[in-house]
């Protein structure tokens, strides 16, 4: 997973705004933004894609 991190870290220094990883094994959501340290959310329900993608909430219940 380490090496998904750091290309996630990659896309954000070259200005993608919004990236999920996601880690069904451990129901994590890695949530990384511009300008932010990565946020990890533990066993969400969904993830709210705001401000990037307004309106836009990923439902996590198929994934998991």
């Amino acid at each position: 997973m380490a090496s998904l991190q750091e290309k996630l870290e990659e896309y954000i220094a070259n200005r993608v705004r919004l990236g999920l990883l996601i880690d069904r094994k451990n129901r994590q959501v890695h949530v990384y933004r511009s300008n932010r340290e990565p946020e990890i959310l533990d066993h969400p329900d969904s993830v709210s894609c705001e401000p990037e993608m307004p309106g836009f909430a990923l439902k996590m219940a198929k994934i998991w």
